[in-house]
């Protein structure tokens, strides 16, 4: 008997009302609720009604005064979004962007394992290091720190996050009312003094059910990528094709290893954009028309700030103009390799070019039929370009119900995905074990000054 196809993993990435750039100016877009928390508790629900693992947040701290005319990006915070959304749903997980740039650990480990708990153990966190000098700026600085700085803070960040989780174990809760509330001498400091973080800790949270909670990651520059290695346990990744996604994953493979960690057992997960039709000229048509609905200047200004320059002078019927190397770029690298990909495989025109990013910015496309959905899905992930995809509807909820009533079906009768939730917490769904409580927490026993 042959061995059993692995199952795919599909997570959700919410935001706005679709990824697509124009996805806001269709007649029928949510766009008038994007503060009305009941939007989210319903795509929430649509997406545990297909068993999905996990619906996600990204982050931004800053409001992009130019870009905000061309359409939403953040409006609710995720992380008290997720507080809420939790109460109305049972099994799906809740992850949300963290930066380690711009959060503390103590705040960072005290909200997420609060989340937790009341959750029942569904939460992750997307650790990340932030991009834009307009969101350090509102953080006490005057631009971005420098990229190696900002890797070292986040390596920093986990070791402290992670410890101060671990300081305060269930098992030190006694809830005997004749006598003490909880073990003091189990419960202990960090004393953690490091470059960027002087933390003495314990947790003022008793160790979330999850042990900890489940730690994403999608760093796609070379400290990036060590940093996944060594802590990741699911990874966000940029692939615009199945070539790419194997070089990235046979990589992030090679530093697990070398890390010390079980290749295999760190989930990768491209971000997926589809147009699901009963046809292949219907799902085309969908795609068109959200494309149809998008200003050309809005398009170029998005552009200018995937490429780290002014684009709207660049001319739409030519090729589009020489770029520097991915090693000379000192935005986010992920976007701009795929976006060097896309130049180098295609060759497209400007415009050409803008139609591809204008949903996803460079993510994996996939136009088509049910089926044809699932057979490519089924490529990358038998082919190890991948372990499962982080689902990008260009718009909500059309897109995600025709995903969950199309393509999720389809992948359940090949035995490629469940058809109901195993377990009650994120790490069931991904087939994560609870980490053991890390042994660098000193031994000293917690006695607070006058307690």
């Amino acid at each position: 008997m042959g061995a059993v196809a692995p199952e795919v993993k599909l997570n959700l990435f919410l935001f706005g009302v679709g990824h697509h750039k124009a996805a806001w100016r269709a007649p029928d877009s949510a766009v008038e609720r994007l503060g009305d928390v009941e939007h989210y508790i319903e795509l929430a629900r649509l997406a545990e009604r297909g068993k999905l693992d996990a619906v996600f947040f990204a982050d931004g701290h800053s409001l992009g005064i130019g870009a905000v005319e061309d359409g939403p990006t953040w409006f609710l915070e995720p992380l008290t979004l997720l507080s809420a959304m939790s109460q109305h749903t049972e099994r799906i997980g809740l992850v949300s962007t963290v930066s380690s740039t711009f959060w503390t650990p103590f705040h960072a480990a005290r909200l997420l394992a609060s989340l937790d708990h009341i959750s029942g153990g569904r939460i992750g966190w997307n650790v990340v290091t932030s991009m834009f000098d307009a969101e350090a700026q509102n953080h006490s600085y005057p631009s971005m720190p420098a990229h190696a700085e900002r890797y070292g803070r986040a390596e920093e960040f986990i070791d402290a996050v992670t410890r101060l989780w671990d300081s305060w174990p269930q098992e030190s809760l006694l809830h005997d009312r004749d006598g003490r509330y909880a073990d003091g001498g189990l419960i202990t400091p960090i004393d953690h003094q490091g470059e960027h973080f002087q933390v003495a800790g314990p947790l003022n949270v008793p160790r979330p059910p999850q042990g900890r909670p489940v730690l994403f990651q999608a760093g796609a520059s070379d400290q990036g990528r060590d940093l996944a290695s060594r802590h990741a346990e699911a990874i966000y990744a940029v692939a615009y094709d199945a070539e790419a996604a194997r070089e990235y994953s046979t990589d992030i493979r090679r530093r697990l290893a070398a890390a010390g960690r079980d290749p295999q057992g760190t989930a990768i997960m491209p971000g997926l954009v589809t147009y699901v039709g009963s046809t292949m000229a219907e799902a085309r048509a969908q795609q068109a028309a959200l494309d149809a609905l998008l200003p050309t200047e809005a398009s170029l200004r998005q552009l200018s700030v995937f490429v780290g320059q002014d684009t709207s002078d660049w001319e739409l019927h030519a090729p589009v103009p020489e770029l520097p190397p991915l090693e000379e770029f000192t935005g986010p690298q992920g976007r701009y390799a795929t976006i060097l990909r896309i130049i180098a495989t295609e060759r497209p025109t400007v415009r050409q070019l803008l139609g591809r990013l204008a949903a996803g910015g460079g993510h994996c496309t996939m136009v088509g039929t049910p089926e044809s959905i699932a057979d490519e899905i089924e490529h990358w992930v038998d082919s190890g370009a991948a372990d499962g995809f982080n689902l990008m509807p260009p718009a909500l909820p059309g897109s995600l119900e025709d995903f969950v009533d199309h393509v999720v079906p389809e992948l359940q009768r090949r035995g490629r995905f469940r058809t109901d939730y195993i377990g009650t917490t994120l790490r069931d769904h991904l087939g994560l074990a609870v980490p053991e409580r890390s042994t660098a927490v000193p031994a000293a026993a917690f006695s607070p000054a006058g307690g």
